[in-house]
């Protein structure tokens, strides 16, 4: 079996991972990997942009209490902040990178507003904010001579000090990999794996992620032994097109921070029935008060108004969303924009420190597959590519020492010692070539389907029951096939997949309180004394 070594392994090539990666490349050799292209990810397709203070009437403490206000106080107070207060330094990392957000004709900068900020504080281009930064980063990436990318590579597994014999304190030695063209099987082994993975929304039947957002940094995580926070958390983005040729996309919540106001297809608003900032509230309010609508009215979908703005200005400052929008026959300067809510954000993820630090030696966590504290009980607007960003940062620093301070004789660092570890081959056992692809895509699709009728937006106790059940069995049946069959790419997803949507039920079921993005009808109020959930990671 072929053995790749390296400083640095970085999994997932969204914003997190790959600034993870170019800090990284100061301090040793990096290798990243990514299961499709670079640019499919998540980081892609987010269209708002990134908060960072910039105006003398704003402040840090502001900006904290916004998120700790949309998180429903259940964030980390001093993560929060730190966050907070490094943005900027993030922001100028991508300026570094050729990224050119946009400005007023007097130089300064551009700010917009969306929902749940008390002020303007997001830097942007246009209304495809991540798409440009991420293509910045990619010419970046590309160019640097110590980063080694392996696109349509997918880890199969992590590899454990305590499961190949060695003595000592577990630790992540590195990964086995999957090459998707050619079907190859190797290990990348490294004393330092960085996982940023994005999140798990296709686990949900509905969801505006691309279709790589399977929780794979996730599951690999928790099979490892990791702990796991706040899995029940997951943000529907309240206003996804509601278009059947409109395949996840997003309205962004920018639209209404420039004056979009939800209304019924009467053209009546009706947002400040649920909250009094109206259509400005954060993600969680606006989303289940849409289903709320939805469901006491019978309609389909719900409406965003903003055709007072006029076309002038809608294609000047949203020039891809009103072109999308167009493309469908809708016109934002004349027409209501039908919305729904879908699947955005995890919320949750593997439990890590602002510097990625994660409960297993040598395997670190950042972006969307983390759970830094930042968001709490829901993630405000934004917020996202800016703890990318910040704790892409942080973790180099704490991690980049390592291979600069601590270089051995053959190359090696201090935590992976002077003699590299022995990895064992990967076995195929009696696995046979798959004949049943259509189990994998049946065990898919039920998953999706379950998770949105049960375990969605509003929530009950004998839903979650029913979901823990099926999952059960799915587990069963998915755990069989893995062992009976060679591992595909579909079959490592569903894996994974399986694994997150037990991981939400498991947390939702802990929580016996409404709070955030976990609203129940049976704990329908906030408990006094909120709490963190936490699960460990599997232990076979």
């Amino acid at each position: 079996m072929k053995i790749v070594d390296c400083d640095y392994l970085v999994v997932g090539s969204g914003m997190a991972g790959l600034m993870s990666a170019l800090h990284l490349a100061v301090y040793g050799k990096v290798v990243v990997v990514t299961k499709a292209r670079l640019q499919d990810c998540n980081s892609n397709f987010a269209q708002g942009g990134i908060c960072s203070v910039a105006d003398p009437a704003d402040s840090f403490d502001k900006h904290a209490r916004d998120t700790l206000i949309a998180g429903a106080w259940l964030g980390n107070r001093e993560v929060v902040h730190e966050i907070c207060e490094n943005a900027p330094a993030g922001i100028q990392d991508l300026i570094d990178c050729g990224v050119k957000f946009a400005k007023k004709s007097d130089g300064s900068w551009d700010l917009t507003r969306e929902g749940g900020h008390s002020a303007r504080r997001i830097f942007h281009a246009g209304d495809i904010t991540g798409e440009k930064c991420e293509a910045a980063i990619i010419r970046r990436v590309k160019r640097e001579k110590a980063i080694e990318v392996r696109e349509q590579t997918i880890v199969i597994d992590l590899i454990l000090s305590s499961r190949i014999g060695l003595k000592g304190e577990k630790r992540c030695v590195g990964a086995y990999v999957l090459d998707k063209p050619t079907g190859e099987i190797y290990a990348i082994r490294t004393p330092n794996t960085v996982l940023a993975t994005g999140g798990c929304g296709k686990v949900y039947l509905y969801t505006c992620n691309p279709d790589t957002a399977t929780g794979d940094g996730i599951a690999l995580a928790w099979r490892a032994g990791a702990k796991i926070e706040n899995m029940e958390f997951i943000q529907f983005h309240p206003t996804c097109l509601y278009h059947p040729q409109a395949k996840r996309f997003l309205i962004s919540e920018a639209v209404r921070g420039e004056g979009a106001v939800l209304v019924n297809k009467h053209g009546k608003s009706f947002m400040h029935k649920y909250d009094p900032r109206g259509s400005l509230a954060p993600r969680d309010v606006v989303a289940r008060s849409i289903d709320s609508e939805m469901k006491r009215t019978g309609d389909d979908c719900m409406f965003l108004d903003i055709r007072k703005k006029g076309a002038d200005y809608l294609k000047a400052r949203f020039p891809n969303i009103y072109a999308k929008c167009l493309s469908f026959g809708i016109d934002m300067a004349k027409d209501l924009i039908p919305v729904v809510p879908a699947a955005h954000y995890t919320c949750g993820g593997i439990q890590a420190t602002t510097d990625g630090r994660t409960s297993i030696r040598g395997l670190s966590a950042v972006g969307e597959c983390a759970c830094t504290g930042l968001h709490g009980a829901n993630r405000l607007a934004s917020n996202s590519l800016m703890e990318a960003l910040v704790c892409a940062r942080l973790t180099a620093a704490r991690l980049g020492p390592y291979a600069e301070k601590f270089k051995e004789q053959g190359g090696r660092s201090k935590e992976q010692g002077p003699k590299a570890p022995s990895i064992p081959d990967w076995k195929i056992g009696s696995a046979v070539p798959p004949d049943e692809a259509v189990l994998v895509s049946h065990m898919w699709d039920e998953i999706r389907r379950l998770m949105w009728d049960y375990v969605g937006i509003v929530r009950t106790n004998k839903r979650l029951a029913r979901a823990a059940h099926r999952l059960r069995t799915l587990r069963r049946e998915i755990h069989d096939y893995y062992f009976r069959y060679l591992v595909t790419p579909d079959t490592l997803e569903l894996r994974n997949l399986a694994v997150c949507a037990e991981l939400i039920v498991k947390s939702a079921r802990k929580r016996h309180e409404s709070r955030g993005l976990h609203y129940t009808l049976d704990y329908p109020r906030q408990s006094k004394r909120p709490k963190q959930t936490v699960l460990d990671g599997y232990r076979g």
